[in-house]
């Protein structure tokens, strides 16, 4: 018999329909959206500060949880350049799958432990340069992503949701093969989640990812109320009955239940999940600040209290060492700067309000930012590369779409077939010596992963689009920019056409409390 902690496959799609009920614009957020991220840096930099040697550090850092999602074999990036991504789960469970203690959920104001799910509500990709300075960008989590080969059985979901469903899968064929452990399960179906995340983050950014750290629902409230208040600023007076915000404009410091509120007002915001985001940016700065200029790195009761914390809530990856620790802990709040990742519009996707974005223009932002080798691509003309597509999905007709959407952007139409090299042939785009370049504009523009290495039988100016089993054929989203509602060009049921237009705002730097909307 399988335990309470274990959530069917069955039971996340229901709570994935709940999540995803037409709503209004302003879009949902989670307690710990913030600084479920911001804990992963500040756990390193008390670490980090506090200058004992290895041997302290290795003692202090027992009993955290380390994930082996990241695998051996995944890229890294060149040179000391370091990328890290926070994650923040919208889960009201502990590491084991119990659930949080009521007085803890009460605190909270955040439902009970049926809510939530596993959502990724917070995701931010931190990167340390070798010059010493951090750009961090902010992914926000209603961003509509190509999944294919990823999250089983779906093509396209919103980013926050690659970890629970991913997780449900897992376990659920866990529990087919025979498995009751519940603790098993939830250990097996978590690393599958983030397995899931971390892929879904490096197709959408395009940079590797090299460490990172997870941090549930109860890290929020139990840091917040270890520092015994943060200082906000906002823009305008706000008062929202669902979340509990009731501040006045300006400078303010919140205790732990009214910061629980801040970065959880998503109604009466003119921005939605953007001025959110801004939210966390914000949050996640004066947290940083604020130890660094309380004297909680250097009082040893503060500090073990932050790293109980740490073992109870956080998650990092193997590989988090001493120097990295170090190189953390030396960072100044003026070499921090954060961004959020740029969205196309606001759009509806079978009723549920969605983030339309253009992955090809955040690859380019992301690796431009942060100062990648590869930032300036290699300009491709469609009409000098001609595509093969081989159709091993089983579904009829699939290389002739596939093959029409490529020809309406200038592509040459080369030969179409069935079948595949293989018993089980992966949905990729293969190349020639010196095609690769042709061969991302085409994954691209068929929102899928090109092959790591050319292949033998392709001359250069020709690249074969292989449409594996279970692929189905994303629309031409490059198209969506220009459609007059998105939705249309999806072949989906558009709702409503007046949700305002995105606003970024402008990079928020950690030198100072910025005030924010």
């Amino acid at each position: 018999m399988v335990g309470r902690g274990y959530q069917s496959k069955a039971a996340v799609m229901g709570e994935r329909a709940r999540h995803l009920m037409p709503s209004s614009r302003q879009p949902r957020v989670t307690v710990a959206r913030l600084l479920r991220g911001g804990l992963a840096v500040v756990t390193a930099v008390v670490v980090a500060v506090t200058g004992f040697g290895w041997w302290t550090l290795h003692g202090m850092l027992t009993g955290i949880t380390v994930s082996q999602a990241l695998g051996a074999d995944a890229p890294h990036s060149a040179g000391a350049a370091v990328n890290i991504l926070l994650i923040g789960l919208d889960s009201r469970k502990d590491q084991n799958g119990d659930d949080l203690p009521q007085d803890v959920l009460d605190q909270l104001h955040a439902g009970d432990s049926s809510s939530g799910g596993y959502n990724t509500n917070t995701l931010i990709l931190v990167h340390l340069a070798e010059d010493g300075s951090v750009e961090a960008f902010s992914i926000p989590r209603d961003d509509y992503v190509s999944v294919t080969g990823i999250v089983p059985g779906y093509d396209h979901i919103k980013i926050k949701e690659a970890y629970g469903l991913t997780k449900a899968d897992e376990e659920q064929k866990l529990v087919d093969d025979g498995e009751s452990d519940r603790a098993e399960l939830e250990k097996q179906g978590r690393e599958a989640g983030r397995k899931a995340t971390l892929a879904v983050v490096r197709s959408l950014t395009g940079v590797p990812i090299d460490y990172f750290a997870e941090v549930n629902l109860a890290g929020f409230y139990d840091v917040a109320a270890s520092l015994g208040g943060v200082e906000v600023c906002l823009n305008h007076a706000v008062h929202d009955s669902y979340s509990g915000a009731d501040f006045p404009a300006g400078r303010q410091t919140l205790d732990a239940r009214q910061a629980l509120a801040f970065v959880r007002q998503r109604h009466g915001l003119d921005n939605g999940d953007l001025d959110r985001t801004h939210r966390q940016q914000a949050f996640l700065i004066s947290v940083i600040r604020q130890l660094q200029g309380s004297g909680s790195f250097s009082d040893m009761g503060k500090l073990d209290e932050l790293m109980d914390v740490a073992r109870k809530d956080i998650v990092l990856s193997s590989g988090w060492d001493q120097s990295l620790f170090r190189r953390i802990g030396s960072l100044s709040g003026e070499e921090v700067h954060y961004q959020t990742l740029p969205v196309v519009r606001y759009d509806t996707v079978y009723g549920q309000d969605v983030n339309i974005v253009d992955p090809s223009a955040i690859r380019a932002l992301v690796k431009t930012t942060f100062g990648d080798p590869s930032a300036t691509p290699v300009p491709v003309a469609p009409a000098d590369v001609t595509v093969d597509v081989v159709n091993a999905s089983g579904v009829r007709g699939l290389a002739t779409e596939a093959s029409n959407i490529l020809s309406h952007q200038g592509y040459h139409e080369g030969e179409l077939s069935l079948g595949g090299r293989g018993q089980s042939p992966a949905t990729v785009v293969e190349f020639g010596t010196g095609g690769e370049p042709a061969a991302q504009a085409v994954a691209t523009a068929l929102e899928i992963s090109a092959a790591p290495q050319p292949v033998v039988d392709l001359a250069p100016g020709r690249v074969r689009v292989v449409l594996g089993d279970g692929y189905a054929l994303p629309t031409d989203l490059a198209s969506l920019a220009t459609a007059p509602s998105g939705g249309e060009a999806l072949g989906i049921d558009v709702g409503s056409s007046d949700l305002p237009a995105p606003d970024q705002g402008l990079p928020i730097s950690g030198s100072g409390i910025p005030c924010v909307n």
